[in-house]
């Protein structure tokens, strides 16, 4: 079975019309993911010690919790 050019050159998945365009939007989601993460921390730190304690958080965890690495504790959730 001889193997046309376009078949070597371009992958399987570049060959859908939309690949580049579904590409395109997991970039944009990506950034916007990042960009929200950003505003929760800097909103995060802005708060008291007192504030952070009634959510269940110190001010080490205020990363990992917006990246969902620490779960709320029950009382945090009430």
């Amino acid at each position: 079975m001889p193997a046309n050019f376009s078949t070597i050159i371009w992958p399987a998945a570049t060959k859908r019309p939309g690949a580049y365009l579904r590409f395109f939007n997991a970039c944009c989601e990506g950034v916007a993911d990042y960009f929200a993460r950003r505003a929760a921390i800097a909103t995060l730190r802005a708060l008291d010690d007192r504030a952070l304690r009634d959510i269940g958080l110190d001010r080490s965890q205020i990363e990992a919790a917006v990246h969902g690495f620490i779960a709320l504790s029950d009382q945090a959730r009430m």
